[in-house]
């Protein structure tokens, strides 16, 4: 939970970063990629990540204005990549202009529960860190190159002359 406006727009920042870098991993023939038949594809994930920024926002009721939950999946990553940009920034903006550090303890109803505003925002780091982790075991499937995040991916440990973390 977050206690500071300032704290989140820091992490906010970073980790929408981190969820473009990931996203121009993708290839527009890889979007089709699924763990299973009836799972989701790479697509649709980061199509549902990128449509979640609307969708929670508008329910914390600070709507930023998006027609991405409105709009069909974009068939390449670069339109998904473009609105990602604009809606992940649209969030941050939203975020510091709506709310203050003092409100982040009072709560709001989100689907059907009591949340307090500073787990909200957490809510929203979270959802894409989760995707972004099933978009990287896709990607793996898909034969692309996972980027390092949080620290070296598989493929940075060799380029650094290290061996790979088994």
């Amino acid at each position: 939970m977050y206690r500071t406006i300032k704290d989140f727009a820091e992490n906010w920042d970073r980790e929408s970063q981190a969820t473009i870098i990931v996203f121009n991993n993708l290839t527009d023939d890889s979007l089709s990629q699924k763990v299973t038949e009836e799972g989701r594809s790479l697509g649709i994930i980061a199509w549902h990540t990128t449509q979640t920024l609307s969708e929670l926002t508008e329910h914390a009721k600070i709507p930023i204005d998006s027609t991405a939950d409105k709009e069909e999946i974009p068939d390449n990553i670069a339109d998904i990549v473009s609105i990602y940009e604009r809606d992940s920034k649209a969030v941050g903006e939203i975020v510091k202009a709506s709310w203050a550090d003092e409100q982040l303890d009072d709560e709001i109803e989100m689907y059907g529960q009591k949340m307090k505003k500073g787990f909200v925002l957490a809510v929203l780091i979270a959802h894409q860190t989760h995707h972004r982790g099933q978009i990287t075991v896709l990607m793996r499937q898909a034969g692309l190159r996972v980027p390092g995040i949080y620290g070296p991916a598989k493929e940075d440990w060799k380029e650094l002359g290290m061996p790979a973390v088994a």
